[in-house]
């Protein structure tokens, strides 16, 4: 096994390798405006780190989200480009849930919170640092305030809002160690990843103006 791990769900532009056992390179770099720039030199990083080529790779690992529309599509296309370039298969996990497992809180509940932009938070409660108990859902932290009280957190979202999650764990930002990590260990004892589809959960900000005139040949 070898795995190609990357996301773009969040500010983290992020890329790791892993052999089915551990984790052999990485690459994350926080820069919220540049995914699209970034990550295709990670991704030369760290098979270079590894002293390996793109065709060593036997299946690709990609941050479904939730994030924010223009970011998020950068990972997943990319994604998706290789394993039809390679032939190998594209696996989808949770960007929420690679957060949860990089945590290590062990037994819980917890809650995993990223910053959604527009005063909101993409969340989900989590049983232990493998299991999901919500799905993945998109709210102003206020209005989840007396459901998440005096869970501990983790993500940026919870470092952004203190007066909701006043109980705040490292890591800030997904990282496709992690990702990568919690992949191979599902595929190694036969368990199921989600297909590589995003997890939007809102409209994109960029909208079509209003009064838009079409300007057509005659």
């Amino acid at each position: 096994m070898l795995l190609l791990a990357l996301d773009t769900a969040t500010p983290a532009v992020t890329v790791a390798l892993h052999d089915g056992t551990d984790v052999i390179a990485a690459s994350s770099q926080v820069d919220a405006r540049r995914h699209g720039e970034l990550l295709l030199p990670a991704v030369d990083r760290v098979l270079a780190e590894a002293g390996l080529k793109l065709d060593a790779l036997t299946g690709i690992v990609v941050g479904i989200g939730p994030g924010p529309y223009t970011g998020l599509r950068v990972g997943l296309m990319t994604a998706e480009t290789f394993g039809l370039a390679l032939g190998v298969p594209v696996h989808g996990v949770c960007t929420l849930d690679g957060l949860a497992y990089a945590a290590g809180l062990g037994t819980g509940p917890f809650v995993v919170a990223t910053d959604a932009r527009r005063k909101e938070v993409y969340w989900a409660e989590y049983a232990d640092a493998r299991t999901r108990l919500t799905d993945p859902a998109v709210d102003r932290p206020a209005d989840i305030a007396d459901r998440v009280a005096g869970l501990p957190a983790v993500g940026a979202g919870a470092l952004l809002y203190p007066d909701t999650f006043p109980v705040a764990h490292p890591p800030e930002h997904v990282s496709a160690a992690a990702l990568a990590a919690l992949a191979a260990e599902r595929l190694g004892t036969g368990g199921a990843l989600p297909a590589p589809r995003p997890l939007y959960l809102r409209r994109p900000d960029a909208q079509v103006p209003k009064n838009y005139k079409v300007v057509t040949p005659k």
